[in-house]
């Protein structure tokens, strides 16, 4: 569906749901592996084998297996060829975000397409600068490294591989674009601007970033345990996922089963610094207070918080601040976790898969486990979920937070029939 614009103010809003969603981790390839591990707190940490770690502090992260073929597209063999891991892993998850809603050629026709990510390409970028330093005579492929490195060139595979021939936005806002990416689609369906939309995040691990993340000694050197009062950085993560949405009127009349509803959305940054959060979480405060006031619920009325949670010392000290002073009264009673123990931060994927997360939660009656923490820090006034733990679940919110300071919120509800 084509962007529209000049739509009337006077226009009430467009409730928008989820029809379609599509995922893959370190847990494994799709919605129902990730659901049952999500369920149980599994971690899949593993050593790296993708490049050589042998120069860093640390060899593990969240590392995907990928299936040995992709789903069924339409690329070229050539088109084929030229995918490299991130791709691979937006294709899989668009695969099967596309099977469950059901678009077909009507609905995939002139379909926004909106993603994040925070690396890209990226290992592209280092296949470039390796062959510069070997043959320095030499620029043979280059040109096509160059050309695929960008990531709009990710999203045009995509839309190639499934028929679609919509209007795509690329979003890279640090650990935050995932969610930004599915907060611009639910607000171009919510607006009246668009009648559905793709949208997600990915992410695949290279060395660039993995060393970067090393020397900034923010990877942890024992195992990531975020809100504990020893932890000692994040592990990083690769995969993707990716959400169908539409409006609810839409969905209702070409008979689509809804899986949840999208209610709210905020977004703040905070200027504070490049890498280091705001102490007292301002930002991530106003973001939460944002999509609250969107969804029109108070901080009481969500039973589960998926935090940015990455186990680093500020910054989940910072959200735990944050929290505190969102949720005020009530924040004895409210259930938190972080899920990056298990899978590893997925950087610009973690906002979508962690979204996707919440989605699993509404769904299967259950609080997604925090990596067990011996002693958890003081700001852990909140309900930290430690062990895997049945719940109804009617609003989930989940945040994601990026280097520079941006934030971001989410807020998901079960579909009600009103």
């Amino acid at each position: 569906m084509a962007l529209r614009s000049g739509i009337s103010p006077d226009t009430p809003p467009r409730r928008v749901v989820i029809t379609g969603a599509g995922l893959i981790t370190a847990h494994g390839c799709g919605y129902a592996e990730n659901a049952a591990a999500f369920r149980e707190g599994r971690r899949s940490l593993r050593p790296v084998t993708l490049f050589d770690t042998s120069r860093q502090r640390v060899a593990f992260a969240g590392e995907v297996e990928l299936p040995a073929a992709p789903p069924p597209h339409r690329l070229t063999a050539r088109e084929s060829a030229r995918m490299e891991r991130g791709t691979r892993l937006l294709l899989h998850a668009a695969h099967e975000a596309l099977e469950q809603c059901g678009f077909g050629e009507n609905e995939r026709r002139d379909l926004p397409l909106i993603l994040g990510t925070s690396a890209g390409a990226m290992v592209l970028g280092e296949a470039y600068l390796r062959h510069t330093r070997a043959r320095l005579d030499s620029s043979r492929g280059q040109t096509t490294r160059a050309i695929h490195y960008q990531s709009q060139n990710q999203a045009g595979l995509v839309c190639r591989a499934f028929g679609l021939d919509g209007p795509v936005t690329m979003l890279s806002n640090a650990c935050a674009s995932g969610a930004n990416a599915i907060g611009h689609a639910f607000s171009l369906v919510r607006s009246g601007r668009a009648e559905r939309a793709l949208c997600g995040g990915y992410d695949a691990l290279c060395q660039l970033v993995f060393a970067g993340f090393d020397t900034l000694k923010a990877l942890s050197t024992t195992t990531p345990r975020p809100f504990e009062t020893a932890r000692d950085g994040l592990a990083l993560g690769e995969g993707a996922a990716v959400l169908a949405v539409e409006t609810r009127d839409a969905a209702l009349a070409r008979g689509a089963e809804i899986l949840a509803e999208i209610t709210g959305y905020g977004a703040a940054t905070d200027l504070h610094h490049l890498t280091q959060p705001q102490p007292a979480g301002d930002a991530a405060l106003e973001s939460m207070t944002q999509a609250c006031r969107m969804a029109g619920v108070t901080a009481a009325e969500i039973d589960y918080l998926n935090s940015h949670g990455t186990g680093t010392p500020l910054n989940d000290s910072a959200e735990g601040m944050a929290i505190q002073r969102w949720a005020g009264d009530s924040v004895a009673r409210l259930p938190v976790s972080s899920t990056k123990g298990g899978i590893g931060h997925l950087l610009g994927g973690a906002g979508a898969v962690e979204t996707v997360i919440c989605l699993m939660a509404l769904r299967g009656g259950f609080l997604p486990p925090n990596v067990p923490v011996d002693t958890p820090d003081p700001v852990c006034v909140f309900d930290l979920v430690q062990a895997p733990r049945d719940a109804e679940v009617r609003r989930a919110l989940t945040n994601s937070f990026g280097f520079g300071g941006s934030n971001a919120t989410l807020i998901l509800e079960r579909h009600a029939e009103y």
